[in-house]
């Protein structure tokens, strides 16, 4: 484990601002993230846990150590006749992940094909798409505090899972690293298909027998048509949240705009498209500078090339204030900003 200083996170974030880390290390498994917490040296860095840098935007240099978490492994730990728990490092790369359980001949993952970062990402965000999130399957995860670094680990409903939100992203923000996540996946090959995107692709390609591979395919080639690929343009994926609102709200939305659609949250209230309320103020495609909307796909905010984290949090701003004119209704970031 060698700790570098002044380097460059440019290719460590998939929004590829280029901003630099005071310490910048890449640890591989516990033991050497041990040895660099025991390190007195870097007792009093403040520390940034970095996994695939997929939903962060830096907005300035970081004055501190960030740790890259390489963590790999995959290991069953049990198994019954409709069930597996696999433990997995939190360093893998979350696709690759995805893709190992269904060649298993295992359910539950594959609605989140093709989500870009790592497996230790997955219960901070409690990513979700497709009508499922991951907190549907987390049976717990396993960690290490960075104030003590005493080692934890939190059962799912100690994790305080929310709507893209878990502890680790509020309580425990920036103060527990994740080396690995234990998943409970069924062997019983039942899967989601009720979303619609995912029943229009079943239809198109008149399949018949609906298994989780090609639940998979589906969303793959969902996601490969409306979302550009990072490595080629600047982006963290989705950066604004759905918002719930009020049915009430929802209702007089709705007398004006007939197309909109809503996801039932609770008997008072109603989850809606934040891509939506974004194309209905005419932004989709919008373009300020190296910063803009993603033409295909209005949740995306993209970096065509040189945009700073300001300059993209900026826009960010102006799409939040437009969407408040509009409707009344306060769009908040998906994206950690840093």
């Amino acid at each position: 484990m060698t700790i570098r200083k002044n380097i460059s996170l440019k290719e460590f974030n998939t929004f590829h601002v280029d901003l630099l880390a005071k310490y910048f290390c890449e640890v591989n498994n516990v033991n050497e993230l041990e040895a660099l917490f025991s390190n007195d040296q870097y007792k009093d860095e403040q520390k940034l846990i970095l996994g695939g840098g997929s939903n962060l935007l830096f907005t300035k240099d970081f004055d501190g150590l960030v740790i890259k978490n390489n963590i790999g492994g995959i290991e069953v730990i049990s198994e019954n006749e409709n069930e597996v728990l696999v433990k997995v490092g939190a360093g893998n790369n979350w696709d690759e992940f995805v893709e190992y359980t269904i060649n298993l001949g295992l359910n539950g993952l594959e609605n989140l094909s093709l989500i870009p970062g790592t497996v230790g990402a997955s219960p901070i965000q409690n990513i979700g798409a497709y009508g499922v999130e991951v907190k549907d399957v987390i049976e717990s995860v396993n960690g290490f505090t960075l104030d003590g670094f005493d080692r934890k680990t939190f059962s799912n409903p100690e994790c305080k899972f929310g709507y893209r939100d878990s502890i680790f992203k509020s309580e425990l923000k920036n103060k527990f690293i994740v080396t690995s996540v234990v998943f409970k996946l069924s062997k019983d090959g039942k899967v989601k298909s009720n979303y619609e995107a995912i029943r229009n692709y079943i239809e198109e390609k008149n399949i018949k027998e609906i298994t989780p591979n090609e639940i998979r395919n589906a969303v793959i080639e969902i996601r490969k048509s409306k979302l550009p690929e990072p490595n080629k343009i600047g982006n963290a994926g989705s950066f604004f949240k759905n918002p719930v609102i009020l049915n009430e709200q929802f209702e007089n939305i709705k007398r004006k705009y007939p197309d909109l659609n809503g996801y039932k949250v609770d008997d008072k209230s109603v989850k809606i498209s934040a891509g939506w309320l974004i194309e209905k103020c005419g932004l989709k495609g919008k373009r300020i500078g190296n910063v803009g909307i993603y033409d295909k796909q209005a949740l995306v905010v993209v970096n065509y090339g040189g945009a700073s984290g300001n300059e993209i949090l900026e826009f960010a701003h102006m799409v939040k204030a437009e969407v408040k004119q509009k409707f009344g209704i306060e769009l908040n970031y998906e994206v950690n900003i840093v």
